[in-house]
């Protein structure tokens, strides 16, 4: 998010919030499909601001982090479900 106003960046986390909420009511979300998920929407996000992100929902119990490991050639990568307190908080919106 280069060049980015505090303001401005804080308004788009929040939707990217939401936005990473409502389609884990939907089912498990990882982080490389969340990111081409917001690219499509026109939002261009690195890794480093996504991660970060996702943590900071698991740390207020919005989402839960699953090991899920690759099968073959395929690598493990963490998926994330929402919890109760995370269905919650989408409802509250």
């Amino acid at each position: 998010m280069p060049n980015e106003n505090p303001l401005a960046r804080e308004i788009l986390l929040s939707f990217w919030k939401v936005h990473i909420l409502h389609h884990a009511a939907a089912g498990p979300v990882y982080g490389q499909w969340v990111l081409e998920e917001l690219r499509r929407h026109g939002y261009d996000l690195s890794p480093g601001t996504l991660y970060p992100l996702l943590r900071r929902m698991e740390r207020h119990g919005w989402l839960k982090a699953h090991e899920r490991t690759g099968s073959g050639k395929a690598h493990a990568r963490r998926e994330y479900r929402l919890t109760p307190a995370g269905r919650k908080v989408l409802k509250q919106l």
